[in-house]
């Protein structure tokens, strides 16, 4: 029976990875968090309970462990370089020396879509490209550059670049930052909202994550771009939120050189304002095209997402109607 340790089993990617993996006969389960209190309500496997910025901890929580699969993070959508290489970059490389170490035979990595976009990005096996203006991308491609070099026979690498996160359980995202904002008329279009947006559910991202740590014959490193079954222009997403939520659409278009340099502008004159930038360039970065799709993933692992970008949405809206109460934080609290 194969192993599989889910790290950051709380989150949104981990507690759907936890959901595409439970009751399956062939594995035992065991999830890797700080405050169990937080698992899904019907997880039934093995807890290892811990901080993962402790090395013990670490060490421990991987031992006898076949796979495991990095579902931790620490997100920022601009800044906070500090605290992503504190909070994230520096636990998860010491949680892949630990695997290493203990004889942990294969790792799945979160990464996204747009670690190479746009120039590169529809080769899942490209090397990503670190962005100044986006601290946290950049620990996201130094974690992805360091299981490439340790990828080999006995030790696995299976990245996985997801698309735009949404669904249920997600705090931090294009949703929850972008439609307060169009609340105040005054966010464009970028390019007229013509790229593809790569959203993708959550469910979708746990059966990728399964089919991941579970398909035999992969090659030492490979790299998969997973995405919904359908990309909608940005201009398609937002209209649809406009018809079916009553979202204000944009209501000017600026190209892609103006909309950077008018998001550094934001980012440049925050430190005088008491609210958080309108837009920042990481958040112009994700909506450049990143020319993914499945065809990787559904030749080698068989992976075939079933929820479509608009029923992901719905999910998503309903939560925050319930839930988010003020506008979104760009970053992840720290508890």
């Amino acid at each position: 029976m194969q192993k599989i340790l889910v790290a950051g089993a709380t989150g949104f990617v981990g507690s759907h990875v936890l959901e595409a993996l439970q009751g399956r006969d062939d594995v035992h389960l065991i999830a890797a968090c700080r405050d169990p209190a937080r698992l899904p309500d019907h997880f039934r496997g093995e807890v290892r309970a811990g901080d993962l910025r402790d090395p013990a901890y670490a060490r421990a929580a991987v031992e006898g462990v076949d796979t495991l699969c990095l579902c931790a993070a620490w997100s920022s959508l601009w800044g906070n370089r500090e605290n992503s290489e504190r909070l994230f970059l520096q636990p998860v490389l010491q949680l892949i020396e630990a695997a290493e170490a203990a004889g942990v035979r294969r790792v799945i990595n979160t990464s996204t879509t747009s670690a190479a976009a746009p120039e590169h990005s529809a080769d899942p096996q490209s090397r990503g490209i670190p962005r100044s203006f986006w601290p946290h991308l950049g620990n996201v491609i130094a974690i992805e550059e360091a299981l490439r070099e340790r990828a080999k026979p006995g030790f696995q690498v299976v990245n996985l670049r997801l698309g735009i996160f949404v669904g249920r359980r997600y705090g931090l995202g294009v949703l929850p930052i972008l439609l307060p904002r169009l609340k105040t008329h005054l966010v464009p279009w970028v390019a007229g909202g013509r790229t593809g947006l790569p959203l993708i559910d959550g469910e979708d991202i746990g059966q990728a994550f399964a089919l991941a740590a579970t398909t035999p014959g992969l090659s030492d490193y490979e790299g998969f771009n997973i995405v919904g079954p359908e990309i909608p222009s940005v201009r398609q997403a937002i209209a649809h939120l406009h018809t079916k939520y009553g979202y204000p659409q944009p209501h000017f278009s600026v190209p892609f050189p103006v909309a950077y340099a008018f998001a550094g502008l934001m980012e440049a004159i925050d430190p005088l304002l008491p609210w958080e930038p309108l837009v920042t360039r990481s958040i112009i970065h994700l909506l450049e095209d990143t020319g993914a799709d499945n065809g990787k993933a559904e030749r080698l692992l068989g992976y075939r997402p079933r929820h479509h970008w608009q029923a992901a949405i719905a999910k998503q809206v309903a939560e925050m109607a319930e839930r988010q109460t003020y506008p979104m934080k760009m970053y992840r609290p720290i508890s």
